[in-house]
């Protein structure tokens, strides 16, 4: 029956009329819970979804709900435990309970992998798993396939075979996609083409060396509880458990979780999904968008609609230009956020390139801590890791502190790392560390090799020699791509600056490829590498200065507490979801950038390239600036290195939407000279060039 509570103010009092709504539903006149349609709550961002997904269980509560037999999901333990906590917050405060008193627990909130694990150790042994199975972590579960990988002779092969990283990357999109590993390969990794019999063969036996140990993976936990799902009287036992299902963040689920609620609830009654399809971004981890977007129509009777448009966080302008960027989306659920609060426009402003690009965000962001903006409350987004590279040096330089969210750290990735070392191998030949690194990367060279190359140099007079004169192990790999790095260290010590840079990247290529089943992407850090190697008169200073500036030094983290008072955030926009800042800045809001170039192979991926960009424009408070540089550079996806291009601004701003943003005028180019100097004398060159002929 529910709770009688005649003498308690209203919990809910805080709410709009959409919020409430949506936490109401199903909830009769009388207090009562009655049957009702499934509810998607179409929830944009800053308008409070946490808060009203966490009343709406606490409603339910009320209204006579077992909270033993609530299924809260979400995705990720912080965010399940947050949910708990503000239901149970909510439930004190309605029924009057004294401080020691605790709030009704919510046994059944997680995330679907740990929700998915209790369900199958509950019922392992109906669907022929031992009670005591293991779960493999990702690096246990690389190591698995790379064992499978070898007894099956992949290892061996005469042309390259998919690394067990690339292998297990595939295996897993191949589950949480529910797509057939031809369609993975051909869309998704292409340089794996013409393996697809034998990846298939490698899946099946790593699925059989699995169930042998009795352990699962991570994307088991999914897998196996989707396939309970199937089994109509397993799914009715399951779904009998529970009375709601409530799911946050559905844009986000994959093909295997809407499988999994469909059986759970294949008639949608008591189920309840919040989410927002403008801020779909996760794609590439299998993520689909189309869940969302078909819902409603996914039952009979269709699931009810209900919109929160009402904005918490930013101010009326930037709502403005964030509404026209995702307005032309070519399919949504139509929403326009407001709020009451006014404010400053958002700024579009246009810079030469990207060294200014980062000196004006440095001075925009001491400007804004001298007015009084912690730098804590102000963060700079941006599509990949490596597009800060050229800010975190100005930054360091500069001695501003920040902290960098997403993507790799430029200067500790290992391809960087890798890249650096052939650069100081060749810079000083008996450097042991830089040697170490490089003579391992080339295959069939491990430690014990790379060792006996090492004391060869050092106790030569001439280590050039040394090295060249050096026999490689007779595995055929390291007979084969030994000679290759001869030639390319010979190049490279009579090579000029700075193309020795995209020399030493064009010999690593293949091997980055090998090691790194994100190799495109991370090809881009070796770009900006080259670009930002253009700024050093030789290759003696370009190592030095990155020398005295260690990764340690440019991150400036130490973890918790920081060194620093106060620091400057740094995320990609991926990493930035959820988070919100006063003041945000956008790097690099031009085509090749944003829509990165890498995903323009499809009307979807643009697609989620303009929900990136809305999500980083969201996250402003009261100040927002998208910055355009004239002048970037772009990794092509079939080219070694990159390409210089003038930059034209994101096709997401078009110019309609770009009359909503303040556009001062291109930034002064730094060049100018120094306040003091004394001024130069004016020459007609002009005239002497004239006078010449």
């Amino acid at each position: 029956m529910p709770v009688d509570t005649p003498t308690r103010q209203d919990p809910f009092a805080t709410l709009n009329d959409e919020q409430r709504a949506a936490v109401e539903h199903g909830v009769g006149v009388a207090g009562r819970i009655e049957a009702a349609p499934p509810l998607l709550v179409i929830a944009g961002a800053g308008t409070g979804k946490t808060m009203t997904l966490a009343a709406r269980v606490a409603r339910l509560v009320l209204a006579g709900a077992d909270p033993q037999r609530i299924l809260l999901l979400t995705f990720s333990r912080r965010a399940a435990h947050e949910m708990a906590r503000r239901a149970g917050r909510t439930l004190h405060a309605a029924l009057g309970f004294g401080a020691a008193q605790p709030a009704p627990a919510l046994p059944w909130a997680g995330t679907f992998h740990g929700i998915g694990a209790r369900l199958l150790r509950e019922y392992a042994s109906s669907i022929g798993l031992a009670e005591q199975f293991t779960i493999l972590d990702r690096a246990d579960a690389e190591d698995q396939m790379g064992l499978v990988r070898q007894e099956r002779g992949l290892a061996s092969t005469e042309k390259r075979f998919p690394m067990k990283g690339t292998c297990l990357a595939i295996y897993s999109r191949v589950v949480n996609a529910c797509l057939g590993v031809d369609d993975v390969v051909r869309d998704l990794y292409p340089w794996c083409l013409g393996w697809e019999s034998e990846l298939k063969g490698l899946f099946r036996a790593y699925v059989q060396a699995k169930q042998q140990q009795q352990v699962l993976d991570y994307d088991d936990l999914l897998l196996y509880w989707q396939h309970m799902m199937a089994e109509p009287a397993l799914a009715a036992a399951v779904g009998a458990r529970f009375d709601h299902v409530l799911v946050d963040e559905y844009q986000d689920t994959n093909r295997l979780q809407a499988a999994i609620l469909h059986g759970l609830r294949p008639d949608g009654r008591g189920l309840t999904v919040v989410g927002d399809d403008a801020q779909s971004i996760y794609g590439f981890r299998a993520a689909e968008v189309r869940n969302i977007l078909d819902f409603p129509a996914r039952f009979d009777p269709p699931a009810r609609v209900l919109t929160l448009d009402r904005n918490y966080r930013s101010t009326q302008p930037i709502l403005e230009a964030s509404n026209a960027v995702i307005a032309l989306a070519a399919e949504r659920f139509t929403k326009n956020l407001w709020s009451p609060r006014g404010g400053e426009r958002p700024r579009l402003v246009t810079v030469e390139d990207e060294a200014a690009q980062a000196r004006f965000v440095a001075d925009d962001v001491l400007v804004r801590r001298e007015g009084g903006l912690r730098l804590k409350q102000q963060a700079v987004l941006f599509r990949t890791g490596h597009h800060s590279a050229a800010l975190e040096l100005e930054l360091t330089r500069r001695n501003i502190p920040f902290v960098k969210f997403g993507g790799l750290k430029f200067l500790e990735a290992a391809h960087v790392k890798d890249l650096l070392s052939v650069l100081r191998w060749v810079q000083n030949p008996r450097s042991r560390l830089a040697g170490f690194r490089v003579a391992q990367l080339v295959p069939g060279i491990g430690p014990a090799a790379a060792r006996k190359l090492l004391d060869a140099m050092e106790q030569a007079a001439d280590p050039v020699a040394a090295m060249q004169a050096f026999k490689p192990p007779a595995a055929a790999a390291a007979a084969a791509d030994w000679p290759a790095w001869i030639a390319a260290s010979d190049t490279l010590r009579h090579g000029t600056w700075p193309e020795d840079v995209a020399l030493a990247a064009r010999w690593y290529q293949p091997h980055l490829e090998r090691l790194h089943d994100d190799a495109a992407i991370r090809a881009g850090d070796l770009a900006q590498l080259a670009r930002l190697a253009g700024g050093y008169p030789d290759r003696e200073r370009f190592l030095a200065e990155l020398t005295l500036d260690p990764p340690e030094a440019t991150s400036d983290e130490s973890g918790a507490p920081h060194r620093d008072e106060d620091y400057l955030i740094l995320s990609t926009m991926h990493s930035a979801k959820g988070q919100e800042w006063t003041a945000v800045h956008v790097l690099n809001v031009v085509d090749g950038c944003m829509p990165a170039d890498m995903a323009t192979g499809s009307a979807a991926e643009i697609e989620e390239e303009r929900r990136l960009l809305y999500v980083a424009m969201t996250r402003a408070k009261q100040h927002l600036t998208l910055m355009v540089p004239q002048r970037f550079h772009v990794t092509q996806q079939r080219q070694y290195g990159s390409r210089h291009l003038y930059g034209a601004l994101s096709r997401f701003v078009p110019p309609p939407v770009a009359t909503l943003f303040d556009q001062p005028a291109p930034a002064a180019d730094e060049g100018r000279p120094p306040a003091g100097a004394q001024p130069l004398p004016a020459v007609d060159l002009m005239a002497r060039v004239r006078q010449g002929f």
